[in-house]
């Protein structure tokens, strides 16, 4: 962290301007463990957004751009300009930032999913970065410390072999019709911008995430039954998959953003033959782990019974003080930030990819075709 004397690193931003909730908690995670200053932005493709949103935030005058070309050249020709750029832009406009920053030389922290269609994840691979520029995808969740424990418990044989896994994700503000001026909604169910994918890329690739990080089980194919239950929406709004998992595990995984009741309901079960975890995100510092015919135990962030995972660098208060979200996010620029230092070989393994970005692609493109054909299965590898 900055406080430990590290010398804190420019940072810019490309979307996230007046109105963008992600480009707000994005600015919000930068800060908390003081290790970037936000020096420069595009944050709008409108240039009298851009200008006014930059203001706004601070930003010299200099170093407000009207788009991300112009900055990408702008910033890497100084001598003082950008070392990192944070993506929030919508999924369809990842892959050309990405693409110009990594090739200035200039590390990229990206919104997820990595981009808007299978294609240009792939494409991302073939890009050289400059002056060897690094990558973070932004699967926050994958940042609670809880969420870290329950990947060594796994890891360690605490459970036993892994037979199933559940998780969800139910949301419902997009229950009815969205109003037209609703930017958050209006992106999201436009397939031009979003992709392929409408719940299932907003939120179904976190839950998938999460599950993937924690189990370390590589999934083979799905079976989906994607829908749009609001009249006209294009995209879908609820989607339930089945997983089948290298070594015979199996997966169940709902996404939804019309389950009335629900605002961000997402959590995991795991079951082995030994052990089960189960972990909610509305209650994230509670964890509770259940070993074959003993009473379950509450695990708790920080508590007695933490692990190295719960604790030192992935948490920042005493246990019963609450972190949540925001902390999560910023779990994750805090050690990219170590990573660009390069006294982050610690965090490599645990830090979202370019890897499971496209991963990510294949999951929602998989299922997307699964659901076109009746929910027949559907390999990863076949997309």
């Amino acid at each position: 962290m900055a406080e430990n004397g590290a010398k804190r690193i420019r940072l810019g931003m490309v979307g996230g301007g007046t109105g963008a909730f992600i480009g707000y908690v994005h600015r919000i995670a930068a800060r908390i463990d003081g290790d970037y200053d936000l020096v420069a932005g595009a944050l709008s493709s409108r240039p009298e957004v851009a200008k006014e949103s930059g203001r706004n935030i601070g930003l010299a005058e200099d170093r407000i751009y009207t788009s991300y070309e112009e900055m990408a050249r702008a910033e890497a020709a100084r001598p003082d300009g950008i070392e990192a750029v944070a993506i929030v832009t919508p999924n369809h406009m990842h892959f050309g930032p990405t693409k110009a920053f990594l090739e200035a030389g200039i590390h990229v922290i990206c919104d997820k999913p990595i981009t808007s269609t299978l294609e240009d994840a792939r494409k991302l691979l073939d890009i050289k970065p400059k002056n060897g520029a690094k990558f973070l995808l932004t699967h926050n969740y994958t940042g609670y410390p809880l969420i870290r424990q329950a990947r060594e418990l796994v890891k360690s044989g605490a459970l036993g072999k892994i037979r199933v896994v559940q998780v969800e994700y139910p949301q419902d503000w997009l229950a009815v019709e969205a109003d037209e001026g609703n930017k958050q909604a209006s992106w999201r169910t436009d397939p031009s911008k979003s992709g392929a994918g409408g719940a299932i890329g907003d939120i179904g690739t976190h839950a998938y995430n999460l599950a993937r990080f924690v189990t370390g089980l590589k999934t083979e194919a799905v079976a989906a039954d994607l829908d749009a239950f609001v009249p006209g929406r294009q995209l879908d709004d609820n989607v339930h998959i089945m997983l089948r998992f290298e070594g015979g595990a199996k997966g169940m995984l709902w996404a939804s953003q019309v389950a009335v009741g629900h605002e961000n309901g997402l959590q995991l079960r795991v079951y082995g033959e030994k052990a089960s975890i189960e972990w909610r995100q509305d209650n994230p510092n509670y964890m509770w782990y259940s070993e074959f015919g003993k009473p379950k135990q509450l695990l708790t962030r920080g508590g007695a019974i933490s692990s190295p995972a719960a604790s030192g660098m992935n948490i920042r208060i005493p246990g019963g003080h609450p972190e949540g979200y925001l902390e999560a996010f910023a779990t994750l620029y805090s050690q990219f930030a170590a990573v660009i230092r390069g006294d982050g070989a610690d965090y490599v393994d645990v830090l979202p990819s370019l890897a499971d970005g496209i991963e990510g692609m294949q999951f929602i493109t998989a299922s997307v075709k699964s659901s076109q054909n009746d929910s027949r299965w559907t390999k990863l590898s076949d997309v």
